[in-house]
C-alpha cells in the first residue's frame, strides 16, 4: 500500500550525476497529498504530433500484406518493426482536397475540400492541431509548435497558380490565416526558453523577470491610452490587449513551472548545413518540449511538397520531387522507395528516444498519438486515393495498435481527424469536409 504524505516532489524531478540526467518515474510523492489515493489521480497527459512526408509514396513498397493483426510489414514499414504493437496502418482513406500538391498538405490537417483560385486568394479551414492548441493552451506555456526542415514561403505561387501557403504549412489558425513553419532551431529554442542562451534555471528566471517588467509597463501605458481614444479605436486596442493577455498567461504558466528541472542544452546557433544534423536538433527540441510539458501539440514537415532535396547519403542523387514522377519505371520507383524508407528509419530512431524517455508511469511514446503520412499516395499521378497513413504511439490508452485497417468505402481523411480529436478529448461535430467519424476500434475497420 502506498504511503501518502504531505510532502510533494515536482513531477519532473531529475537525478543528475555521473555526467547523465535521468528522469524519475512517477512516485507517490509527486502526487498531491490525499488526492484520490495517489497514483490513480495522476492521469497521463495525451500529446499529439504530426510527422508529414511530402511527394507521395512508392505504394507497392508501402502497402502491407494482410489485414487486422495478421499483416506483414512492407519494405518501407520494416524499420518500424520494434513499434509494431503501437502502430496502426490505415489503408483506403482519400484526401479531402485532391488537388496535386496544394491539396495534399493543404488539407492534411484541415480536412478542407477547397482552396483559393489564385495565388492571392488563400482559404482553407482551421486545422486540427490549432483546435487542439486552443484547448491545451490552458495547460502549457506554448499552445503549439509548427516546425519544418525547409524555410517558410507563404507568399507567391508554388502549385500551379495557387499560393505557396498550401505547400509550406500544415497549420491554419483560421480559414484565411496559415501559420508559417519554423525551420531555424535557434528560433524554436527562443520560443520555448527565451533568448537566455541555455535551459539553465538561473538564466530562465532572469529572463522571466525581465519579461514581467516589460509587460507591466506596456499594460499601464495601454490603460492610459484607452482614456484618449474614440469607440472605433477601442476595438483595435481590445484586440491588441487580447494578445497581451496571452503573454500574461504564458508568464503565469512559466512561473508555475519555475521549479522544472531541464537537461542543460545550449541555444543553437542557426540552421546546420547537414540535413541529419539539422533534423537531430529539430527532433531534440521537440522531445524536450514534450518532456517538459511546454507544449502538447507539434506539427512537423520533414520536407515541403515539391521538395527537390536529393538524398545522396542513401544512394539517391535524384531530386525528390522530379523522382516522384517516375513514369512507373521500376528503377526510379525503387529509388523513390529508398527515400520513403529512409524517412521511416528516421522516424524509428525518434520513436526509440520517445520510448526511452520516462513520463509518469510509462514513456512519452505511451502517452502520444503520432500521425505519420502523406497527402498523396501514388506520386506519379498525384493520386489522393488510398493515402499512406500511420498512427504510432500508445495514444494514452485511447486506441489499440498492432493492426492494419483497410477501408473499402474510401472514407475522407477529414473523418480520421474528427476521430483523433475525440481520442484526444477535444470533441468536434465536424472538421473541414468530414461526414462523420472513422472507426478505428474494430478489427475490420469498416
Amino acid at each position: 500500500m502506498a504511503v501518502i504524505t504531505k510532502k510533494r516532489l515536482p513531477r519532473r524531478t531529475l537525478l543528475q550525476g555521473l555526467g547523465a540526467t535521468l528522469a524519475l518515474p512517477l512516485l507517490d510523492a509527486m502526487v498531491p497529498a490525499f488526492s484520490l489515493r495517489g497514483r490513480a489521480a495522476a492521469a497521463p497527459v495525451h500529446r499529439f504530433l504530426t510527422f508529414y512526408v511530402p511527394n507521395g509514396m512508392a505504394m507497392e513498397y508501402w502497402l502491407p500484406k494482410g489485414e487486422a493483426g495478421a499483416f506483414e510489414l512492407s519494405p518501407i514499414l520494416e524499420p518500424l518493426a520494434p513499434f509494431r504493437n503501437q502502430m496502426l496502418v490505415l489503408s483506403g482513406l482519400r484526401a479531402s482536397w485532391n488537388y496535386i500538391h496544394a491539396g495534399a498538405s493543404g488539407s492534411f490537417l484541415t480536412g478542407t475540400t477547397r482552396g483559393g483560385r489564385n495565388e492571392v486568394e488563400v482559404i482553407a479551414d482551421v486545422s486540427m492541431d490549432q483546435l487542439l492548441a486552443r484547448r491545451f493552451a490552458r495547460e502549457t506555456q506554448v499552445a503549439s509548435l509548427e516546425l519544418a526542415m525547409d524555410g517558410p514561403a507563404n507568399a507567391g505561387a508554388c502549385t500551379g497558380i495557387l499560393s505557396c501557403a498550401y505547400t509550406h504549412t500544415l497549420s491554419w489558425r483560421s480559414p484565411t490565416q496559415p501559420l508559417p513553419m519554423e525551420n531555424n532551431p535557434r528560433a524554436v529554442f527562443e520560443r520555448l526558453f527565451g533568448d537566455s542562451g541555455s535551459t539553465d534555471r538561473t538564466a530562465r528566471e532572469a529572463r522571466l523577470q525581465q519579461h514581467k517588467s516589460i509587460l507591466d509597463s506596456v499594460t499601464g501605458k495601454l490603460a492610459r491610452l484607452r482614456q484618449d481614444l474614440g469607440p472605433q479605436d477601442h476595438a483595435r486596442v481590445d484586440e491588441f490587449a487580447e494578445s497581451i493577455r496571452d503573454v500574461e498567461r504564458r508568464i503565469e504558466k512559466a512561473e508555475e513551472q519555475r521549479d522544472l528541472d531541464l537537461p542543460l542544452i545550449e541555444q543553437p546557433q542557426g540552421v546546420p548545413a547537414v540535413f541529419e544534423d539539422h533534423l537531430t536538433l529539430m527532433l531534440d527540441l521537440q522531445l524536450l518540449a514534450f518532456q517538459s510539458d511546454l507544449t502538447r501539440v507539434i506539427s512537423f514537415m520533414i520536407s515541403k511538397e515539391q521538395s527537390a532535396r536529393p538524398y545522396p547519403q542513401i544512394g539517391v542523387p535524384e531530386a525528390h520531387h522530379p523522382l516522384s514522377h517516375h513514369n512507373d519505371m521500376p528503377e526510379l520507383v525503387a529509388h523513390m522507395s529508398k527515400i520513403n524508407r529512409y524517412h521511416t528509419e528516421l522516424l524509428s530512431t525518434y520513436l526509440a528516444r520517445l520510448r526511452a524517455t520516462a513520463d509518469g508511469d510509462g514513456s512519452l511514446l505511451d502517452h502520444m498519438t503520432i500521425l505519420y503520412g502523406s497527402g498523396i499516395s501514388n506520386s506519379n499521378r498525384h493520386s489522393g486515393d488510398n493515402l499512406p497513413i500511420l498512427l504510432v504511439g500508445g495514444g494514452a490508452g485511447t486506441w489499440k495498435g498492432g493492426r492494419h485497417l483497410a477501408y473499402d468505402n474510401k472514407p475522407s481523411m477529414a473523418n480520421l481527424l474528427v476521430t483523433l480529436m475525440d481520442k484526444l478529448g477535444v470533441r468536434v461535430e465536424r472538421l473541414g469536409g468530414s461526414t462523420g467519424k472513422l472507426e478505428i476500434d474494430t478489427l475490420s475497420g469498416v
